[in-house]
């Protein structure tokens, strides 16, 4: 009877034995399939991440490309700028002082001229950047000078020295300017209401 009762405890640990090493078998696929499902989603995480960049690169090259063809022709047209100028001064040096129906064509003719080519440059988005009377702003304007006024309030342009441009509401050419000023009388003499003060003295 002994005998028997010890072969039975060795089948029982054999019989653990195969088990133990059943499951460890089992354990190994399930750890596999993690570590490919880790792996799977890490390269996924990094595929979003390289998609993403791709599509900033895309759009960064599509708004250059734009820009390129918008702006294709800024260079010829801000080196055309020097021409209006000379149209403009050449009417404004011959004022009223005409003395012959010649001088009067010649000048039509140059102000017809100069009409129609910045007509042209309008049709292609360069416009003339509005000044006099305006307030002065340095991201547009250049001031070259401020002049004395006491009608007028501090840093309102005054004359323009030289026309500037925006070509597609970009600024082309800065306009030079005169900017006024409040005279250091009309400030003294004046309350900041805009009532001028008057000092009385009391008499004892």
């Amino acid at each position: 009877m002994e005998e028997i009762k010890k072969d039975t405890s060795t089948e029982n640990k054999e019989i653990e034995e195969i088990s133990y090493e059943g499951s460890a078998i089992e354990d190994k696929p399930r750890d596999i399939v993690e570590n490919l499902q880790n792996e799977l989603a890490e390269q996924k995480e990094k595929y979003l991440r390289l998609y993403a960049e791709f599509e900033n690169y895309k759009r960064m090259i599509q708004k250059e490309k734009e820009e390129l063809i918008n702006y294709a022709n800024e260079k010829l047209i801000k080196d055309l700028l020097p021409v209006i100028d000379n149209f403009e001064l050449a009417i404004k040096h011959a004022g009223s002082e005409l003395n012959s129906e010649w001088l009067e064509g010649m000048k039509r003719g140059v102000e017809n001229t100069l009409k129609e080519f910045l007509r042209i440059l309008e049709k292609y988005g360069v416009k003339q950047i509005e000044t006099v009377g305006q307030v002065f702003n340095p991201e547009f304007h250049h001031a070259v000078s401020t002049v004395e006024k006491e009608d007028v309030e501090d840093n309102i342009i005054v004359e323009e020295l030289r026309k500037g441009y925006l070509y597609k509401n970009k600024l082309l050419r800065e306009p030079l300017v005169a900017v006024s000023k409040k005279s250091k009388t009309s400030k003294e003499g004046s309350h900041p209401s805009g009532v001028h003060n008057e000092s009385t003295k009391k008499e004892d």
